[in-house]
Formats: structure tokens, C-alpha cells, sequence
């Protein structure tokens, strides 16, 4: 059912959300982690094994605790992000969002008229919105986030463009990709100088157009640090990460 406040509310509020990473494609390995202090859960499609039939079975274990699901999309497949937004999702992450162009193709296919060309169909997001169809027509550009991710020299040099883009609430930047391409790919370095100065910049450009900045992190300790510089989200590691850490964990203690 709809919270108050809003997941977009709650991103502006002030403390940063936390949210977990999901790739496996068993649906309630989201429900599991939804039960979790997290603040949501995002389903990874673009590099994780779930799928669409296994995020649509997914998103309602996620909502029945009180948690959003957001999804992120594979590369290009703009047209994908109505159907999870029909299904129930809070927010829609999209890769290589490289040109402004991207990123009206992406903000068009997630947001409904004037703003977007969004079509009509959104009967997952009604059932769970406890929205009658009216209201959720005028609301929901309003209760959904659309990021675009910046993970390329080109994005980089192009991040306020694509943040002055209707329709793009903020943006999400992939570290390891990022350092990729910054080390013309020769290096992955996620927390190497060169990436810290980009995130500062695109950091502070978010903020100057009052546009949300979230982040991946693939620890809990590097989310913590990415929070203090001031990012509204923070996504740590993963499910893969978390089951391995667990299993270390608990090896480490039984040999002890």
C-alpha cells in the first residue's frame, strides 16, 4: 500500500537510504532482504539472473513489509521500464545513459503526459498504490523516481545536461564502470582518486539542480563514507556479496 511520505519524499528528507542490491533470480531472496533494516531493495536485470516474471512476483513481497522496490533496466531497454513501473516498482535505474537523447528516451517511457509519452496500464501499481485510477494518473510522476546512470567520460562531461532533462529526478552512478572508462580501460578501481573527484563533481552538480544523487557501494564500510559526503541513496553489494560474506562469516567462527 502507498506510505507517507512518498518514496521520492523520502529521498529528499535528508538521511540517506540504504537499500539493498538483488540479482538472484529466486523472488524471495528480495522478500528476505525487504525484512532486513533496509530502506529498499533494488532488482538488478541488467547484470543480475532475475527476470521480469521474477521481479513482478518479487515487488509485492518488497511492498507487503512497507519497503519500495526500485529495478534497474538492461542497457537501452527503455521500453521495459513502463512495464516494472505498471508493476509496481518505485523508482527505475537505467544504464549508459550517455546522451541527453538517452535520457529523454528513458524520462518518456517513465513518466506519464505532459512530461512523458508513458502509456496507460499501471494495474500492479494500482492494486498496490490503494490508488483509485485518477489519482494515480496525477500522482504518479510524482511518486515514482526516474535515475539515470553515469558511468562514461561522455556522461561525465554531460551530467548537467542530462539532469536539466524533464523527467530525470536524479542521477546513479556506477563506480567500477565509471573507473573503467576514466582509466581508458586499463584499471578497476572503484575508489581510486580519479573516480573520487568525479563523484564529487557529479555530486555537486546533482545538488545545484535540486536533483537526487544515489551510488553503488560494494561494502557497507564504502557506503558509509559515500553517505557522509552526502548522497540521498546508497545500494550496497548484493545478495551473491552478502550470502558469500555470511558463509566466510560463519566458516571463520565454526573454526575458530
Amino acid at each position: 500500500m502507498l506510505t507517507d511520505p512518498s518514496f521520492p519524499e523520502r529521498l529528499k528528507s535528508g538521511a540517506p537510504l540504504l537499500t539493498a542490491w538483488c540479482g538472484l533470480p529466486d523472488p524471495a531472496t528480495a522478500g528476505i532482504l525487504a525484512r532486513e533494516p533496509f530502506d529498499a531493495v533494488v532488482l538488478d536485470v541488467q547484470h543480475g539472473s532475475i527476470d521480469f516474471a521474477a521481479v513482478l512476483q518479487a515487488i509485492p513481497l518488497v511492498v507487503a513489509v512497507g519497503k519500495p522496490a526500485l529495478v534497474r533496466i538492461p542497457v537501452g531497454d527503455f521500453a521495459s521500464a513502463s512495464r516494472y513501473l505498471d508493476a509496481g516498482v518505485s523508482g527505475v535505474i537505467a544504464p549508459m545513459i550517455n546522451t541527453v537523447e538517452d535520457a529523454g528516451r528513458l524520462a518518456g517511457f517513465t513518466k506519464f503526459p505532459p512530461t512523458g509519452e508513458r502509456s496507460w496500464g499501471a494495474y500492479g501499481a494500482l492494486s498496490l498504490s490503494g490508488l483509485e485510477a485518477g489519482e494515480y494518473l496525477s500522482k504518479a510522476n510524482g511518486l515514482t523516481v526516474t535515475f539515470a546512470m553515469i558511468e562514461t567520460r561522455e556522461a561525465l562531461a554531460i551530467v548537467d545536461d542530462i539532469l536539466a532533462v524533464p523527467g530525470i529526478d536524479g542521477i546513479f552512478i556506477g563506480p567500477s564502470d565509471l573507473s573503467i572508462a576514466l582509466s581508458g580501460g586499463k584499471g578497476l578501481d572503484p575508489t581510486g582518486a580519479e573516480v573520487e573527484k568525479a563523484l564529487d563533481h557529479a555530486l555537486s552538480r546533482a545538488k545545484a539542480a535540486n536533483k537526487l544523487a544515489a551510488i553503488y557501494a560494494v561494502s557497507g564500510a564504502r557506503a558509509a563514507e559515500l553517505a557522509r559526503k552526502g548522497f540521498h541513496m546508497v545500494s550496497i553489494g548484493s545478495d551473491i556479496s552478502m550470502l558469500k560474506a555470511g558463509a566466510h562469516a560463519a566458516l571463520a567462527a565454526a573454526r575458530a
